[in-house]
């Protein structure tokens, strides 16, 4: 249509909007208008966000862990296929077979033989190294007395090597009419016949007590031996006999030029008394016809020749000495050895045999 035959009412349809927004409204048509007009759009707008979508069953990460797991399984899966043909191949495999006694090798040996070994071995010859019970073995080996400790290991393809630790002999045992070697722990070890020992000979052990109480008697003894060597003196090389019966008091024979004499150390202070008996032995053997034991158990007194009587059985009658004392002047003398002393009777004149020391003990 024409520009004059625009009406006014075409006019307001085709008026700009602003300009449409200042005129007012009719308030009957205010309620009712409605703007259809869509809103122009914000050149600012932010893009809306994308949604994610899910391309498989299992997340990603999910599949990256559940993939390493598959990974680990299989190479466990190989390598206890490698482990059980490995297995197999040294089970049935001449190789690893033990084909004689050459092939144990035994170290440390000086007084166990070679035979003593090779009865634990025995039956393992002609089978396979992987089979032998390294600590039964082992356990079988230290059963031997003369061993202290054993070490048992293979050495492929086809050889045992055994290590062993021999016991270490500190003196010769009694028990019954048998004399053995035993150690410091109490172990008695048979005599070998290539090897000679200087020790002293111990009593007081017997076959049937139990191994602890050996093995107490062993730490009395190793207490002795170190004290009586302790200032480089080397006495416990005197001795020829040590008695353990009495765990109270240890009675050491010591060798003399003028005769052994059995002496009572009790269970301190053994060097102390040892020298108190070296100190007075020829001033003894000047006063009496004859020393065979000396007590030196007590601090005031030194009781000579206590056990006569006990000398008397293995002695003929007219050589047992009588009980005597030697006592320092002017002390009293403790109750426990007063017990043993034999005073002289009041009307007879008191035994040339018996004197008095010019000291007492340290």
């Amino acid at each position: 249509m024409s520009r004059a035959n625009v009406t006014r009412e075409d006019e307001t349809l085709f008026r700009p909007r602003t300009a449409a927004a200042r005129e007012p409204v009719a308030e009957d048509d205010s309620p009712r208008v409605l703007d259809l007009d869509p809103e122009e759009e914000s050149p600012f707008l932010r893009a809306q966000k994308r949604v994610p979508v899910r391309r498989g069953p299992l997340a990603k990460k999910t599949a990256n862990r559940l993939k390493v797991v598959l990974v680990a399984l299989a190479a466990a899966a190989a390598l206890a296929v490698c482990a059980s043909a490995i297995y197999s191949y040294g089970e049935h495999s001449w190789r690893f077979r033990l084909r004689s006694g050459s092939s144990v090798e035994i170290a440390g040996t000086q007084t166990v033989s070679r035979r003593q070994v090779m009865e634990v071995f025995g039956a393992d010859l002609g089978h396979n190294i992987f089979f032998v019970p390294l600590d039964q073995r082992r356990r079988q080996l230290e059963a031997i007395p003369w061993v202290e400790s054993a070490t048992v290991i293979r050495l492929l393809p086809d050889r045992l090597r055994v290590d062993l630790t021999e016991r270490t002999p500190v003196a010769f045992v009694r028990i019954g009419s048998r004399i053995s070697l035993i150690d410091r722990n109490g172990v008695v070890m048979e005599l070998p016949r290539s090897r000679k020992y200087s020790f002293p000979v111990i009593k007081g052990m017997s076959e049937s007590e139990p191994f602890s109480t050996r093995a107490a008697r062993m730490q009395i003894y190793s207490a002795l031996m170190r004290e009586l060597d302790s200032e480089g003196a080397r006495y416990s090389q005197d001795l020829s006999e040590v008695d353990l019966s009495d765990p109270e008091d240890a009675k050491v024979v010591a060798a003399d030029p003028g005769g052994a004499v059995l002496i009572h150390l009790g269970n301190t202070d053994f060097l102390r008394r040892y020298k108190t008996y070296l100190a007075h032995l020829q001033e003894w053997r000047q006063q009496f016809q004859k020393v065979d034991s000396v007590d030196l158990r007590y601090e005031r007194q030194i009781i000579v020749n206590p056990d006569s009587s006990l000398h008397a059985t293995s002695m003929h009658p007219a050589q047992a000495a009588p009980h005597q004392v030697v006592a320092k002047p002017i002390v009293a003398a403790k109750p426990a050895a007063t017990a043993q002393v034999k005073k002289p009777a009041p009307a007879r004149k008191p035994s040339p045999r018996t004197a008095k020391t010019s000291s007492g003990t340290q």
